[in-house]
C-alpha cells in the first residue's frame, strides 16, 4: 500500500468544541466536511483519546470553528497538543456561546450541531451532526492542512487521523507539538518559546 496517496486528500484546521458539565472543552480536528444540504449536516472525526470525544458523546452536541490562515499558530498548539481533561484551553482564549455551544472568536465561520448518528472506527469516532445554527465571523482564507504544514511549519498531533511517525532529521524538535527548529537553539534567548505551542526551550530535543 502506497500511503502517500492519502496526501492528495484535502483537510482543513478546525476547533471542535463542546461542554463538560458546563465547562467549555475543545480540540483540533482536521477531518470535517458537509454531508448534506437539506437538512444541513456535517461530520467530524475525533480520536477516542480526545476528552472532547467523550464530552460530545455525553452532551450530544458539538461545534466546529473553521480557522483561517491568519489564526495564531499558538491557538492550534493550545487546542491540539494538550488535553481538556486537565487543561482549561478556553482560559485566555476569547470565545462566546454561539448556538448554545462554546465557539472561539476570530474564526472564519462556525457550525453548531446536534449529533444524529455516530460511526466508530478502531481509533476515531465520526460524529454526524445536524446543523442547528451557523454563521461567519470574519473574512479570511480558510486554513488548509497543507498551509499549516508548509507555511506555518506545524506538525501533526498523535491523535490526528493523518498522524505518521517521522524519521530522524538532526533538527531540534519540540517535545510537545513536534515543531522543528533548523538553527542553533543555544543562540536563542532563554525566554524564547515554540512558535506553535509556546513550549520553552527546555522542551526541545535534537532528533
Amino acid at each position: 500500500m502506497n500511503k502517500s496517496a492519502f496526501y492528495a486528500l484535502s483537510y482543513g484546521v478546525y476547533v471542535c468544541s463542546s461542554w463538560d458539565e458546563g465547562r467549555p472543552v475543545g480540540c483540533i480536528a482536521n477531518s470535517a466536511m458537509q454531508i448534506t444540504a437539506s437538512p444541513a449536516t456535517v461530520a467530524v472525526s475525533l480520536n477516542h483519546n480526545n476528552h472532547t470525544n467523550k464530552c460530545v458523546k455525553e452532551t450530544g452536541y458539538f461545534a466546529i470553528a473553521v480557522l483561517g490562515e491568519q489564526a495564531d499558530p499558538k491557538l492550534i498548539g493550545k487546542f491540539g497538543f494538550s488535553s481538556s481533561k486537565d487543561t482549561d484551553k478556553f482560559d485566555g482564549t476569547p470565545y462566546a456561546v454561539r448556538g448554545k455551544l462554546p465557539v472561539i472568536d476570530g474564526c472564519v465561520s462556525w457550525f453548531a450541531c446536534k449529533v444524529v448518528d455516530v460511526m466508530e472506527t478502531a481509533t476515531h469516532t465520526v460524529f454526524l451532526g445536524e446543523v442547528i445554527d451557523c454563521d461567519t465571523l470574519q473574512a479570511d482564507a480558510p486554513m488548509t492542512y497543507a498551509y499549516y504544514h508548509k507555511v506555518l511549519k506545524g506538525k501533526t498531533a498523535a491523535n490526528a487521523p493523518t498522524y505518521r511517525e517521522e524519521s530522524g532529521t538532526g533538527k531540534y524538535v519540540c517535545k510537545v507539538c513536534k515543531y522543528e527548529y533548523d538553527g542553533d537553539l543555544d543562540a536563542l534567548p532563554e525566554d524564547w518559546v515554540c512558535p506553535i505551542c509556546g513550549a520553552p526551550k527546555s522542551q526541545f530535543e535534537r532528533r
